[in-house]
């Protein structure tokens, strides 16, 4: 069999890698091996830090609510529990950017909820 020298194609491999890691910190960036692993754990921070974000953004949105519901002499639980019952579809994320930008037309929503 005949020897095949793969230079190209690592050398496009590992210059693949080294441009994801740029930026890292020591060797992080410069090895090959450190880098590889770097960059796989970095993917993987990243996988999981887009499903919290949907959970960080979900609980801003019932913080705000929460807090505007609470001059209107209301809680966030009641609130919601009313929405279900009077079959109102909005969602949290509507409803905290009316209650931040709107607070007149939230009030509306929060008297005819009442």
């Amino acid at each position: 069999m005949v020897r095949v020298k793969g230079g190209m194609t690592t050398r496009r491999r590992h210059k693949k890698i080294l441009k994801l890691a740029k930026g890292y910190w020591m060797t992080r960036h410069k090895q090959f091996k450190k880098a590889k692993e770097a960059v796989l754990h970095a993917g993987e921070y990243a996988f999981a830090g887009r499903k919290l974000k949907k959970r960080d953004f979900r609980s801003l949105w019932i913080i705000r609510l929460n807090a505007a519901l609470r001059t209107m002499g209301m809680t966030y639980s009641q609130f919601i529990s009313r929405l279900k019952t009077k079959k109102v579809g909005l969602d949290r994320k509507i409803l905290a950017q009316i209650a931040v930008e709107n607070p007149q037309v939230f009030e509306k929503i929060v008297d005819k909820i009442k």
